[in-house]
């Protein structure tokens, strides 16, 4: 069987080679492809020694350029033993190699070979690993070299071989990993041993808190453990105290560099300071998007871990921990982290309460307050307190150990200054708002304040994107004296966007202001903005991660249009980004406007299938995955985004994925009526010779139920399929009304119960799967999956039985059933093991009476054993 897959995967890679117009490599993969086609070419060059131009290559042809993603993919398949090295030889595989241009020995080569590490640290850090076996001499320091070599080791493997090592990537992915779980449970409660190696820490959690090692953590589905990883780090350097008054230096290993940097990772994989608005309740009671969170996380890390068969799981994971870290994890295990958890639940719910129960907290915001107005020459000292009789209170008590009443900041655990943050935040900007607090002293006080605890950076993001949503903040214009002004590239960036959103099918204005009004932002945005602007990217990524997607969040969660206006301030920070801030400003349209959103449905359908003219489908050359997801971008090119490319960037702020659902609906449906009419033999003879043949149709059918499927698992995910197996196909089928289903002809008719069916089967097996294809999967989605494909079959039978009347034609409800019943006896047979006895039986009763009698057999046959009885009858 084996054997069998791997031949199949060796005849797909060599069709493969067929496709050169797929194969073209995305720019930052280019070397990595040429240096795969070198390796083939030097292999080959050995076997034919002797010849000095092999293949009849000249000098004159430059290998440089001669790498594709077949090379890349081939040299990941040889990786992990899927292919052996005769793939060298298959027809057109081979690159031209000069005998002069063999690669030197690479710095790796010389590692293994037993060079020093010290003296490669620098060349590894920025050359992936080529095999396991380096990879493993390298991991060796990390766990037995000196201190030096294993924080050196550490940063190597969070270098370029986690992040560009196509080969190995999840070999380094488990010894990072390995390494960080190495201090991992917490069952000493000593603290000078997580003291002691806070080199090293700091130096993985940094390595895997960039934006493209979160992506990668996420490909490989290691949220949940990463996220119980980090937990256990930030409950211990949290309750210790810094060593000193100074800042927070993000370079130098700390208590607070070291807890900042784990409580900011943790708080980007759980996502959980996004405002309450998008918890929105749909219009049927149910939550539309499942965001992540802490909660969640816990339990599915720990569902994976309690499987009863977990050996069968561990051999297929790329991590095998200590059995020790398979132990369940729970936030009450953490009492400082769940009183964060809470606290900013709280803050995001309602206004922070006058009354506090803790008045060694407001002392702390007091202190913190005191050194803003200490380091703001124009502020007064009495101008900020938490409470104005604070200092002259007796009830707020002695201050806690570690703050003293002078200017330093206060040598506190960072548990206990996060908890004072809010409190402070509150203070400066309602002075702000009522101008006891210059906007400068503002975001200087924020910037102090982020300087001397990076953490602080994520109760700033939540209080903010809270405040956006109660509305109560007014805004504030952007003249360029008191705020940054946006007016020199709002123009530009504006008709930009314009122009993206046009090119992607999408014609709307998304300036709603005349010119000559001066930009203006609420409160909390434009100091967010401000905050950020004063930010150095590129030495702080992991702030930016934050602070990034803290204004897009308040962004999206105002009423205010303030995008593009943001959009325009970071452009003229940094102008290296300007076509990502153009693309990320692109999106803001589709979080309020379902307009943009229909239009976008409508441009991937056209882009994908061709446009549609007067009801019949138009032909076009450039249409398929290519014209829908675009090329490669140029950065000396004009920006061009595609419709599907926008859409997948996009598709997670749509205000209301039921419209989605219906929109793309509809779509499908005129779709397979345009398909029914380009078969129809109503034409004029000497037209007919153009029609489209059933089964071409039928083909073109599938591909726009499968885009369809696609679009709606990435809008929704699991809740969006749902909704669409309980709710909103149901209803659609049971509408009535002139566009009903079923009223455009007989042909019409029967494509769309068929493009419906294929929606709705190819969009459940995207999330749920089509088979208990492990004990995590069966775990996790199989009694969801169960429970909705049962319902839906079981509304399907009632109807059959005359118990539910139908809005729509009976030719598009018999098309329907039998197509969804047939893919899924063909196609998904382990669903129907999952369906009561007694649905199975109404469903197939109702199919014989249709004449149906093979499916309704084929029905029960794929019911498993409660259903021999059924079958046995049946064929009686």
């Amino acid at each position: 069987m084996v054997s069998a897959i791997k031949g199949e995967l060796v005849s797909s890679l060599q069709i493969l080679v067929q496709f050169s117009g797929l194969l073209s490599p995305p720019p930052a993969t280019v070397h990595f492809a040429n240096t795969a086609a070198r390796k083939a070419a030097v292999v080959l060059s050995d076997l034919k020694s002797g010849n000095e131009n092999f293949y009849g290559y000249s000098k004159d042809n430059s290998p440089i350029k001669a790498g594709n993603m077949l090379h890349l993919i081939v040299e990941a398949c040889i990786a992990r033993n899927l292919v052996d090295t005769s793939a060298y030889f298959w027809p057109g595989y081979l690159v031209p190699l000069e005998e002069s241009s063999r690669a030197q020995e690479s710095s790796w080569s010389s590692l293994t070979d037993g060079s020093p590490l010290m003296e490669l640290k620098d060349a590894l850090m920025v050359t992936p690993a080529s095999s396991v076996a380096e990879l493993e001499k390298l991991y060796s320091f990390a766990v037995s070299g000196s201190e030096e070599e294993k924080l050196v080791a550490s940063k190597v493997l969070c270098g370029a071989s986690l992040l560009r090592g196509w080969n190995i990537q999840e070999h380094v992915v488990q010894m990072v990993l390995k390494l960080l779980s190495s201090f991992l449970p917490l069952d000493s409660r000593s603290d000078r041993r997580y003291v002691q190696h806070m080199p090293m820490l700091h130096a993985l959690i940094l390595g895997i808190s960039s934006v493209d090692a979160v992506h990668i953590l996420s490909m490989y589905g290691l949220v949940p453990e990463v996220a119980a990883m980090l937990m256990p780090l930030c409950e211990i350097f949290g309750s210790l105290p810094p060593s000193d008054h100074r800042s927070c230096n993000f370079e130098e290993a700390s208590v607070y560099s070291v807890f900042s940097s784990a409580f900011l990772s943790l708080l980007r994989l759980w996502k959980f300071h996004r405002p309450p608005i998008e918890n929105a309740l749909s219009r049927h009671g149910v939550f539309v998007r499942s965001e992540l969170s802490l909660d969640f996380l816990l339990l599915l890390r720990n569902s994976r871990s309690a499987l009863k068969n977990l050996s069968n799981v561990s051999k297929s994971s790329i991590l095998q921990f200590d059995p020790l870290f398979q132990k369940p994890v729970y936030i009450d295990s953490f009492p400082k982290l769940r009183a964060w958890y809470f606290q900013n639940q709280a803050c995001i719910a309602s206004t922070l309460s006058t009354v506090y129960n803790r008045p060694n907290v407001l002392h702390v915001a007091n202190i913190i307050l005191k050194i803003i107005c200490h380091k703001v020459s124009t502020c007064p000292p009495c101008v900020l307190s938490v409470n104005p009789q604070s200092t002259s209170n007796s009830s707020m008590g002695s201050p806690p150990p570690g703050v003293k009443e002078d200017s330093q900041w206060p040598t506190l655990p960072a548990w206990e200054v996060l908890e004072a943050v809010p409190f402070v935040l509150e203070a400066v900007l309602t002075a702000c708002a009522h101008g006891r607090l210059s906007s400068r002293d503002l975001i200087t006080g924020l910037r102090d304040l982020a300087d001397f605890l990076p953490a602080s950076l994520a109760a700033i993001v939540s209080y903010f994107s809270a405040e956006i949503t109660r509305g109560i903040w007014k805004p504030v214009m952007l003249n360029g004296t008191d705020w940054p002004s946006p007016a020199a590239t709002l123009p530009v960036v504006e008709s930009e966007i314009n122009e993206v959103l046009a090119l992607a099918g999408v014609n709307i204005n998304i300036s709603s202001r005349p010119r000559s009004v001066m930009p203006m932002l609420p409160l909390p945005i434009a100091a967010l903005i401000s905050l950020s602007i004063t930010v150095k990217m590129e030495e702080f990524s992991h702030l930016h991660g934050i602070i990034g997607q803290g204004i897009e969040i308040c962004a999206t969660s105002s009423s205010w249009p303030s995008m593009q206006i943001i959009g325009a301030l970071w452009s003229q920070k940094v102008r290296r980004w300007h076509d990502f801030i153009i693309l990320a400003c692109s999106r803001s349209p589709f979080t309020r406007d379902n307009t943009a959103v229909a239009q976008l449905i409508r441009s991937c359908f056209t882009s994908f299938l061709g446009p549609s003219v007067d009801g019949h489908s138009c032909y076009v050359a450039n249409r398929g995955v290519t014209n829908l997801l675009g090329k490669t971008l140029d950065e000396r090119a004009r920006l061009v985004v595609a419709p599907g490319f926008l859409y997948m960037r996009s598709c997670q702020l749509f205000p209301d994925n039921n419209f989605v659902c219906e929109e793309i609906l509809k779509v499908v449906i005129e779709r397979a009526r345009t398909l029914a009419n380009d078969c129809s033999s109503e034409r004029p003879a000497h037209l007919r010779s153009d029609c489209m043949t059933l089964s071409d149709a039928s083909s073109l059918v599938e591909q726009i139920s499968s885009l369809a499927a696609t679009m709606l698992c990435h809008a929704g995910g699991v809740n969006l399929i749902r909704l669409l197996y309980e709710h909103i196909l149901p209803t659609l089928l049971l509408s009535a009304g002139e566009d009903k289903l079923g009223s455009a002809g007989l042909v019409c008719s029967l494509f769309e119960g068929y493009a419906l069916a294929y929606v709705l089967l190819w969009s459940g097996a995207s999330i749920w799967g089509v088979g208990e294809t492990s004990p995590a999967y069966a775990s996790i989605y199989t009694s969801k999956r169960q429970r909705i494909v049962d319902r839906h079959l079981e509304f399907m039978a009632k109807v059959m039985e005359g118990n539910i009347v139908l809005g729509c034609g009976e030719t598009t409800w018999r098309s329907y059933v039998l197509c969804f019943v047939g893919l899924l006896v063909d196609f998904v047979p382990a669903w129907i093991l999952e369906v009561k006895l007694e649905t199975l039986q109404k469903l197939a009763s109702g199919l014989r009476k249709w004449h149906k009698g093979d499916l309704a057999l084929s029905l029960l046959e794929r019911g498993g054993k409660k259903a021999v009885t059924s079958v046995v009858e049946s064929l009686l």
